[in-house]
């Protein structure tokens, strides 16, 4: 299935059915009086999010989706019957946005979730509503109102707790592949990812996470170079991003510190031209293919200096397996601490109190640099 994470579509809810002007006609009744019922009221358009959908591809050649409109009322009191509703399914992690304004009108984030598109007409009202004791004989009908008609775009940020960032061939898709069981496309030749994957890590029974790898970013990609820049959108929903860079060299001319100093700015540089969000949430830098470096401790360290980088820094192997075991466990733990600080936080001041911060502080391992009390702001004492 090819994914499509865009696509613009039109929806037109159904018009109201017209009321009826009509009187009674049987025998021996010269006088039955007004009998014209309503019209019915057209379908409305529903979108709902559906955890069994991956992608918009559905949407992609079905642009125009029109509900029926209501039958027009009748004689006898006979009401028209409504228009059907169109429920149409997408993706969590959709957003709906007017395609001639632009504004996000719905962001369906949960499985289930339901929201109206496009609201049918009202049918119109007989003559039977217009008797009164002074128009006994009421002509007076309405017609039924239009439907709703909208152009939307609908936009997937696919649902992910960690997104892989880095230029093609990083090892970005042989690291997914290595921890979970999405199994996308492995191959030594640039842009061997054209879509994103999502894997689930599991890291215990009861502990897992969402891991997504995207196509690699080149220099230029927040301007439409590549194929990177069209799903930078999906790390907007991610909570963790993991920075890979390939710190092998064979070429004993190249300095590879350097170069991968280089490879990280470029990435640096794209986030922050297309989201500034997106450079300013948390990244760790990840050295792949750390097994072909003579001295890994020593370019991990000096790389650290030449980029004055003050985060996480790990040194692994996607391919062997070395170091992944261990950063995915600091996955784990960082994102159940960033769970637990967010369930904490105050009601009022929308940052968790100083009690709450300390109880969190001596259930982590006090060793652990990535949670210094200094840099969550908490006061240990």
């Amino acid at each position: 299935m090819r994914f499509v994470d865009e696509v613009t579509i039109e929806v037109v809810a159904g018009s109201g059915g017209n009321g009826v002007a009509s009187f009674r006609r049987e025998r021996f009744i010269p006088k039955g009086g007004p009998d014209g019922g309503d019209g019915g009221r057209g379908g409305s358009i529903y979108a709902v999010a559906s955890r069994n959908v991956n992608t918009l591809v559905d949407f992609r050649y079905a642009r125009l989706h029109r509900a029926k409109n209501g039958e027009h009322g009748r004689g006898r009191d006979q009401y028209g019957a409504s228009g059907a509703d169109i429920t149409l399914r997408l993706p969590v992690g959709t957003s709906i946005h007017d395609a001639q304004t632009g504004a996000l009108l719905h962001d369906l984030t949960e499985d289930g979730q339901r929201v109206l598109l496009a609201e049918g007409g009202a049918g119109g009202l007989g003559n039977l509503h217009f008797k009164s004791s002074t128009n006994r004989a009421p002509r007076q009908f309405t017609h039924g109102k239009k439907g709703e008609a909208k152009t939307l775009r609908l936009e997937l940020k696919v649902l992910a707790d960690v997104g892989l960032l880095g230029l093609p061939n990083a090892g970005k898709s042989t690291l997914i592949n290595k921890v979970s069981n999405a199994r996308p496309r492995i191959a030594d030749y640039p842009f061997t990812t054209l879509e994103p994957h999502l894997g689930v890590v599991r890291v215990s029974a009861a502990r897992s996470f969402v891991m997504a790898d995207l196509p690699g970013l080149i220099s230029g990609a927040a301007q439409g170079v590549g194929l990177g820049h069209q799903f930078l959108r999906h790390l907007s929903r991610t909570n963790l991003l993991l920075h890979l860079v390939d710190v092998s060299s064979f070429d004993p001319e190249v300095d590879p510190v350097a170069e991968a100093a280089q490879a990280v700015r470029d990435i640096e540089h794209e986030l922050q031209q297309y989201n500034p969000k997106l450079f300013q949430k948390a990244r760790w830098l990840v050295l792949n293919k750390i097994d072909m470096v003579n001295d890994p401790q020593a370019l991990q360290a000096q790389l650290a200096k030449e980029l004055d980088w003050q985060g996480p820094i790990y040194g692994i192997s996607a391919l062997t397996g070395l170091g992944v075991q261990q950063l995915i466990y600091d996955i784990q733990e960082w994102l159940d601490a960033q769970a637990a600080l967010e369930t904490m936080r105050d009601d009022e001041t929308g940052q968790p109190t100083q009690a709450e911060l300390s109880e969190q502080l001596d259930e982590l391992d006090p060793n652990d640099p990535r949670f210094d009390p200094e840099r969550h702001n908490i006061d240990p004492t």
